[in-house]
């Protein structure tokens, strides 16, 4: 089973300085960066459940500065949960390993440019 303890670490230590973070840093672009992040995780969890693309895609709503820490923390640990599945999973376009890097490595400079 694929360690996937590098993303949940990297979304958890995001997602708290998020929630920490004053609403003037949330306003100035940090909740706009860490929403993107968001959806961009959530939807290669969806890729990830539904190689074939069958399935209608779902995006992540916008609900606000101050929510967008636990959305962030939902949408990296549904995608931790799809690679740890998709290690016996056919179909995949990349291999699981391959995903939890660049999404670990994603998580690291979006954190770095929304929290400057």
């Amino acid at each position: 089973m694929l360690d996937t303890s590098p993303l949940t670490a990297a979304v958890e230590r995001f997602a708290d300085r998020l929630r920490s973070a004053p609403q003037s840093r949330l306003q100035r672009g940090a909740a706009a960066e860490a929403l993107e992040l968001a959806r961009e995780l959530a939807a290669a969890a969806q890729r990830l459940e539904d190689p074939s693309g069958a399935a209608p895609a779902r995006v992540m709503p916008d609900e606000g500065v101050f929510v967008v820490g636990d959305q962030l923390a939902v949408a990296g640990l549904d995608l931790a949960e799809a690679l740890r599945a998709a290690g016996t999973a056919p179909g995949n376009a990349k291999a699981p390993s391959e995903v939890l890097d660049e999404a670990v490595a994603l998580v690291e400079r979006v954190e770095v440019r929304a929290m400057r």
